[in-house]
């Protein structure tokens, strides 16, 4: 796991400012320290996130973040959302300047 897919994980759980704060201010029992100094320190983020996770009682459903498809499809779920939003942007563009 990379920092940025713990801020992820952090942020979809518990939402920006109270993710952001938990992981500033918090300390982990099981790590002796906060999130951030963990991180600092170079624990892994994983280990990080779970120490979080038991922390805050979050339950183990929920503990790969909301979207559990995007662990298993990869990119490939985030390219299929993106491209279906461009495409849909393009073929209305497409379709205003055949009408205009």
């Amino acid at each position: 796991m990379r920092i940025s897919e713990f801020r992820t994980l952090s942020r979809e759980e518990f939402g920006r400012a109270l993710g952001d704060t938990l992981v500033a201010d918090l300390v982990l029992p099981s790590l002796d320290v906060t999130a951030a100094q963990a991180l600092e320190d170079g624990t892994d983020p994983r280990v990080v996130w779970l120490a979080l996770c038991d922390a805050m009682d979050v339950p183990p459903e929920r503990r790969l973040g909301r979207d559990r498809g995007r662990r298993h499809n990869g990119s490939s779920g985030a390219s299929s959302s993106s491209g279906a939003s461009s495409s849909s942007g393009v073929s209305k563009t497409a379709d205003r300047g055949a009408r205009a």
